[in-house]
């Protein structure tokens, strides 16, 4: 195959999906994971899609605006589950938990569904919506939740001046908190201004702060930082972050956590 019919089918691919993953055009192309990368070059250097650690997404996903919550859930999807795992165990059976919204927040919130006396605090619709569900099983032993209010983002997190209010109220023993990007200069950011506020009013609500990012993240700045390095108790990621990453990590936050992807 040429390399414009190439380019023309992932650009089909990630306008479809809103996002791809390398290790997936690899497998549906039949060509190396460095063609690919060079044919991602092309297209980002064209405008086409933004490239991200891990794959690409579609253009309207740029550093100041956030993919949707579906098109995110599909990027690394094997870190998230063991960042998640790891995260989860974090969580003490009869504490006040917060959790952002994120697809990795989402899926530490998906293995909480049997602990016990959790009351789960949270701004994300999606988080919300699964724990309710748990609710209502037969015999469930789900947690409590108290959805915060405020305006929705692209990626179904709820935000702004009422979400922020509604924090500011509140006392949390740990936050569990995803990123956009991380990085040494930049801490903790996101793309969407009135998010990074909501998450600032989160990490002062909080008595300890769990930020979840796998390995794609770090060097990924957004627009806004809503934490620095220092503030974070626990940065949860997986195997794969790389040496100058766990470095700094090591040096800046309060305990640094890497998840077995191999077993995921």
């Amino acid at each position: 195959m040429l390399a414009p019919q190439r380019r023309a089918l992932i650009l089909d691919l990630v306008r479809r999906e809103g996002a791809v993953r390398v290790a997936h055009l690899v497998d549906q192309l039949g060509v190396s994971d460095m063609t690919v990368r060079r044919d991602l070059d092309a297209l980002a250097r064209a405008g086409s899609l933004e490239k991200v650690h891990g794959g690409a997404v579609a253009t309207s996903a740029t550093t100041s605006e956030e993919p949707g919550f579906e098109a995110k859930a599909k990027l690394e999807s094997t870190a998230k589950t063991a960042v998640a795992t790891a995260a989860a165990e974090l969580v003490k059976p009869g504490s006040v938990v917060a959790i952002s919204g994120g697809t990795t927040s989402y899926a530490v919130a998906s293995r909480l569904r049997d602990t016990p006396g959790l009351t789960v605090v949270t701004n994300s619709l999606p988080v919300a919506e699964l724990l309710r569900g748990y609710a209502q099983e037969p015999g469930a032993s789900a947690p409590a939740v108290l959805l915060t209010g405020g305006a929705p983002t692209r990626s179904a997190s709820l935000v702004g001046p009422l979400a922020d209010q509604a924090i500011r109220s509140l006392q949390v023993d740990l936050l569990i908190i995803g990123a956009h990007g991380v990085s040494e200069r930049a801490g903790v950011t996101s793309p969407n201004l009135a998010e990074a506020q909501t998450n600032r009013a989160l990490i002062a609500s909080a008595t300890r702060v769990a930020v979840v990012a796998d390995h794609s993240k770090w060097g990924v700045v957004g627009l806004s930082r809503f934490a620095t390095l220092s503030e974070i108790d626990y940065f949860v990621s997986d195997d794969a972050l790389d040496e100058d990453a766990r470095t700094v990590l090591g040096h800046e936050v309060g305990r640094l956590i890497l998840a077995h992807t191999t077993h995921a």
